[in-house]
């Protein structure tokens, strides 16, 4: 398996027909399995074609919501896509993810023009240090890495080492900066924004923060994933800024922000997770 991989070619699409899309998902961004933000973004992308093909403008991501109904694992994939709404200035469609005929995945999603009206924001970024000044983290000497991991130079920017009782300090968010190692750049020098959901998809390190090494212990891979696109950035470095909310009955909610190196909002995301034991105890990044 080599990496880093290049999550626009592992992700594309090729079209078998209308509303059909076939997608060869290889090994490289899994987690355990593939993380489902990659699985959205497969999505997302057989919905741009099936617009495109039908003669929409060019249209950009708004938001996104995907439900998971059965695990996936990496291979052969076809995605059904079905246009629910064509506007002047907003097209919505549902794309169904399959894997060996059954269903794993259904993401409702909006496209968008961009139009001049009103850009503003009270909301401001968590303070942390430009990820210069941070040290990569290093996985060499770990047990166990995950593909998805090997993809980005990533580095801690909020939050203690909650997998170590002596250095874990008790909280409820989770920041780290993140950089494709493989630039996942359009041609007109912006980041493809549909490189954004495999990055919302890693707000389980809040809920760990929460709970401290006996996080160690548990999985929680994702109910539901949904993404708000909000700006257009050509910045490299990508700050995830995570919140876990609440955890109870085997369920854990959180909330995540991504912001560029400039400190512009660039998305938002929400999920729900699932939470089980494990049956072994790898180390986390």
């Amino acid at each position: 398996m080599s990496h880093p991989a290049d999550l626009a070619a592992d992700s594309a699409v090729q079209r078998l027909g209308p509303g059909r899309f076939a997608c060869t998902l290889p090994g490289h961004w899994d987690y355990l399995l593939p993380s489902g933000g990659v699985l959205t973004t497969v999505c997302l992308r057989a919905i741009a074609a099936e617009l495109a093909a039908s003669g929409e403008p060019a249209l950009r991501p708004l938001s996104a919501t995907a439900i998971f109904c059965s695990p996936v694992s990496p291979g052969a994939l076809e995605v059904g896509v079905t246009i629910l709404r064509r506007g002047k200035i907003a097209s919505q469609a549902r794309a169904s993810l399959f894997a060996e005929g059954v269903l794993c995945l259904e993401v409702q999603a909006t496209f968008g023009l961009d139009r001049p009206l009103v850009e503003v924001t009270m909301h401001h970024p968590p303070v942390v240090v430009d990820p210069e000044q941070l040290p990569t983290i290093d996985s060499v000497g770990q047990r166990f890495t995950p593909p998805f991991i090997k993809n980005f130079d990533h580095r801690r920017a909020l939050g203690s080492r909650w997998w170590l009782a002596e250095e874990w300090v008790p909280g409820d968010r989770s920041g780290y900066w993140y950089r494709y190692l493989r630039p996942q750049v359009l041609a007109d020098g912006r980041i493809d924004p549909l490189c954004l959901p495999p990055l919302i998809d890693t707000m389980p390190p809040a809920f760990c923060a929460m709970v401290g090494p006996d996080a160690m212990g548990l999985l929680a891979p994702s109910l539901d994933l949904t993404v708000h696109f909000l700006a257009d950035t050509t910045s490299e470095w990508l700050l995830t800024h995570a919140h876990c909310r609440a955890a109870r009955g085997g369920w854990a909610t959180a909330d995540i922000e991504i912001w560029d190196a400039s400190r512009r909002l660039i998305a938002y995301g929400t999920q729900v997770m699932i939470l089980r034991r494990r049956t072994s105890r790898p180390p986390p990044m």
